[in-house]
């Protein structure tokens, strides 16, 4: 055969994009159990984090809680199911709505920051450095910043969880004329604990996505300023669509695996 180009596959360059980041998750989980442990770097990254995250995810919590009271008391209203608002909203807010929000927030405000940080040190070729001095880069750069996103994530859904049921207590008690007792009991009736692991249990692993993507394409970056800008967007596209895949397949395993609560 004629020419010298090589022929590449349709779609090759995304099947080893997907291989080299599979690769990464597996280095970051194996020097998570080396020593030395960055303490103080972890400490630093989870304030970090939390700083940029817990406002915004606390106002975006409220809004999300009322819509989903309001938009439920209106239908069980239409279906005379009432007393059953509380119960909906607060099962919508805690296994699907709390997770999203706070993995949204981790990702876009904490990964694209993390995601800028690593690309920069990866221009100016500290990154390079490191590995010339024998410094593994993902333990001492990658693996604070991983586990600083999955614990404020954890922590952050436990937070909106409050919040947004709180929110959704209100609206739909005074806006709606619904009555405390009713929206209590119903929520007492048909929630479980399961219904909160699974949601503390989908934060911690968009908190290790968002870390893990963020860092991914920090250390990828095209080249140059521009190369990181890039980087930064392509990181936070890339985590909210594998959140989403994530969350459809943990929602499925969860409804067969655990049984709903009988009336």
């Amino acid at each position: 055969m004629g020419g010298s180009g090589s022929v590449t596959l349709p779609g090759t360059a995304a099947l080893t994009q997907v291989g080299r980041l599979a690769t990464l998750s597996w280095e970051v989980l194996r020097a998570i159990f080396k020593r030395p442990f960055q303490f103080r770097e972890w400490i630093q990254q989870c304030w970090f984090f939390a700083s940029v995250t817990i406002l915004p995810t606390a106002l975006v919590a409220i809004p999300f809680g009322a819509v989903i009271a309001l938009q439920l008391g209106s239908l069980t209203t239409q279906i005379g199911a009432q007393s059953f608002t509380g119960a909906a909203s607060a099962l919508a807010i805690v296994q699907q709505a709390s997770p999203l929000i706070t993995a949204l927030l981790v990702a876009g405000a904490g990964g694209s920051a993390v995601c800028a940080d690593i690309g920069a040190r990866k221009i100016r070729e500290e990154i390079d450095a490191m590995e010339v001095l024998g410094v593994n880069p993902v333990q001492r750069i990658v693996v604070p910043r991983v586990l600083a996103a999955i614990v404020v994530a954890v922590l952050l859904n436990g937070l909106v969880s409050v919040v947004g049921v709180l929110g959704g207590y209100f609206f739909n008690v005074v806006l709606q004329g619904g009555t405390p007792g009713a929206y209590l009991a119903s929520f007492n009736a048909l929630a479980q604990v399961p219904d909160l692991w699974v949601s503390e249990i989908k934060a911690f692993l968009y908190g290790f996505v968002a870390g893990v993507v963020a860092a991914f394409r920090g250390l990828n970056p095209a080249g140059g300023p521009k190369g990181v800008g890039d980087a930064v967007n392509q990181a936070v596209v890339i985590t909210f669509l594998l959140l989403f895949l994530i969350n459809v397949v943990l929602t499925a395993v969860y409804l067969k695996v655990v049984p709903p609560k009988a009336l």
